[in-house]
């Protein structure tokens, strides 16, 4: 059978992510790092202290979500040849969604009935299920719940390659994925290549996450001796992942809390890891070169590890995930020098090993895998599909199925304009994409005249724009202290903050000057400017119960239109409201609330905020498994 590719719209039961949160996002990201320790060589560590960015501004979180499951048409885009089926969704940060090994009928990647978001991405939103591409930083990409641009393309030789890209815009890098199927191939090939176009170098991080059925027979196999492991609680140290403390956590099931397992491959070792059930089936991941790091992660079988299963996937079973990276760990960064594009191919198929080796001892397990993925695909294949891609990995696709965002138009007009370069063959960003969050900046550009804006841009050329612009000199301010604060400058941006609000009082200058200032009290003129802005309520509660001023926060909140329905809900704002009387020395009242079943949607991965208060308020009553997140023991 010759591989085909077909384009449909499909019904899927998800949780929309919503609107963007309308405030500027500008504290620090989610995903801090850890602190490394132990037996770690010195690459890890220096790479693990480069390229951490202040924030994650421009891009806004998605936060506007709720646990309400809706039917709605997705882009489904499936690639099929007579031994593997693969189902994408490029609206949803191009998610591999399903592979299918047609011999065995078994889908090698978890894949839930529904779309259910919770708070694990570095904007927030994100789901479980597939295999996920992270670019950026440490966590899950600001693109991983957006649409990205999706074409079609037709090589010299009649090969269909699915293509996606998008600009990224914390490190200004264009990423580009192809996806293909050869001929009567047992694997899914799928190239990755990240062009930076600036004159400068760049921070880089690339993991591609694929999310495993778990059962009690599930093994994870990668080629090495020993890992840098981390429990989430005290760093990362070396262990040997076989012989954990007695348990062989090689065996997701067998772990009792959720963990990190990043291999500590050779460099001349192949890039490799397989997940093996019963049977011996299990997703095999290999990739050229480039791609070394190699992870296995884990939720735990606690009772925290096993609520975070069911949140993200109510009715799915369990899950663990094998990822691959550009570096050993997640805690690094590397660099990409200017001008210059990274890339590699990735390939993916049934690990297809013999059930009674690939479960017996590591010793006998990893060179028996290694044997039979260089059966199922020679490094010599792997290598002439990369080689053959190279030729057209810069070809314009033909056939357009989606748009992404309009940021990369914009930003190809302004190096345009400004003379700089813009390196982007092959990844078109057409003019057309250009929607109304652009608009504002568009005119900017063109004109020099600027008016305000919903939607935030950053970099010394946008702020330079900005200077000499006519329009609303309140506007113009507030955006300086935006671009400014997006950099960690506070100082400056606190006097872009003060000149706006000389001009006008504005919801976002006092709330910037809240954070440059670390002064809470600024967010009730923020709030008294904009009373029914929800983002801003809640920031502003949650900065005043950590700065230890509950009583203020109170006022604030009963003063708040949004209270009676907000309660009514029960969700964030219940849940601060329960957290402020507590704090005020009202723990009946708090412990009403907590009783009332709140369902708090953006619940942070590893927070468990929503037990503590109940420790404190209700204290020796039993915790509702609900209310458990914990990611410890």
């Amino acid at each position: 059978m010759q591989s085909n590719m077909r384009i449909e719209k499909l019904p899927m039961s998800l949780a929309p992510v919503g609107p963007l949160n309308p405030l500027p996002n500008l504290g620090k990201p989610l995903e801090n790092p850890y602190q490394i320790t132990g037996e770690v060589p010195a690459e890890i560590i220096e790479n693990s202290r480069y390229g951490h960015p202040a924030t994650l501004h421009p891009y806004q979180l998605q936060d506007q979500y709720s646990r309400v499951l809706q039917s709605v048409e997705q882009t489904v885009v499936t690639l099929e040849n007579a031994r593997l089926q693969a189902k994408f969704l490029p609206e949803l940060g191009g998610r591999l969604w399903e592979l299918t090994d047609k011999a065995t009928g078994k889908n090698l990647l978890h894949t839930p009935a529904q779309i259910q978001l919770g708070n694990l991405a570095l904007r927030n939103a994100w789901f479980a299920g597939g295999i996920e591409w992270n670019i950026g930083t440490r966590g899950h990409s600001p693109s991983t719940c957006s649409p990205l641009h999706t074409a079609i393309l037709t090589t010299p030789e009649g090969q269909e390659v699915l293509r996606m890209w998008e600009f990224d815009r914390l490190r200004e890098v264009i990423f580009q994925i192809d996806a293909w199927l050869p001929e009567d191939s047992a694997f899914l090939h799928l190239a990755v290549r990240i062009n930076n176009p600036n004159p400068h170098s760049v921070p880089i991080y690339w993991w591609s996450n694929a999310a495993v059925p778990q059962t009690a027979e599930t093994r994870v196999i990668a080629p090495a001796q020993s890992a840098f492991a981390s429990d989430y609680q005290h760093g990362i140290k070396r262990r040997s992942p076989q012989d954990l403390d007695g348990v062989d956590a090689s065996w997701p099931s067998r772990n009792s809390v959720a963990a990190d397992y990043f291999f500590d491959l050779e460099p001349a070792q192949r890039r490799w890891i397989v997940a093996s059930d019963a049977e011996g089936d299990g997703l095999a991941m290999l990739s050229s070169e480039r791609l070394r790091g190699r992870k296995l992660f884990v939720w735990g079988e606690s009772q925290g590890g096993q609520r975070w299963q069911r949140w993200l996937s109510p009715d799915g079973g369990n899950y663990a995930e094998i990822q691959a990276g550009l570096a050993q760990t997640q805690f690094e960064n590397l660099e990409l020098p200017a001008g210059e594009s990274w890339s590699w191919l990735e390939c993916y198929g049934n690990a297809d090993l013999e059930p009674g080796p690939a479960h017996a001892d590591w010793s006998i397990a990893v060179p028996h895998a290694q044997r039979r993925l260089a059966e199922a695909l020679p490094e010599t294949e792997l290598s002439e599909s990369y080689q053959r891609w190279l030729a057209w990995a810069e070809l314009e696709p033909q056939r357009h199925i989606l748009n992404g965002s309009g940021w990369g138009a914009l930003e190809a007009e302004l190096r345009s304009q400004q003379g700089a370069s813009w390196q982007a063959d092959g990844t078109p960003f057409a003019a057309e994409t250009i929607s109304a969050a652009q608009r504002p900046w568009l005119r900017l550009l063109s004109e020099g005249i600027f008016a305000g804006a919903d939607s935030y841009v950053a970099g010394g050329a946008w702020d330079r724009l900005l200077a000499a612009a006519t329009g609303e000199p309140a506007e113009i301010a507030l955006h300086r202290g935006i671009i400014s604060q997006g950099v960690g400058d506070q100082q400056a941006a606190a006097e872009h903050y003060r000149q706006a609000l000389a001009v006008k009082p504005l919801a976002l200058g006092w709330r910037g000057l809240a954070i440059a200032e670390q002064n809470p009290g600024h967010y009730l003129s923020a709030c008294a400017v904009q009373p029914d802005n929800r983002a801003l309520l809640i920031e502003a509660l949650t900065a005043l119960l950590q700065k230890s001023q509950p009583t203020v926060a109170w006022q604030l909140l009963e003063r708040s239109a949004l209270l009676p329905a907000e309660l009514a809900a029960k969700g964030r704002l219940a849940f601060l409201a329960a957290q402020i009387l507590a704090a005020l020395g009202r723990p009946e009242e708090a412990a009403e609330l907590l009783k009332s079943d709140l369902l708090v949607a953006d619940i942070r991965e590893g927070e468990n905020s929503l037990a503590e208060l109940w420790r404190q308020v209700l204290p020796g009553q039993p915790i509702p498994a609900s209310y458990q997140f914990t990611m410890s023991a």
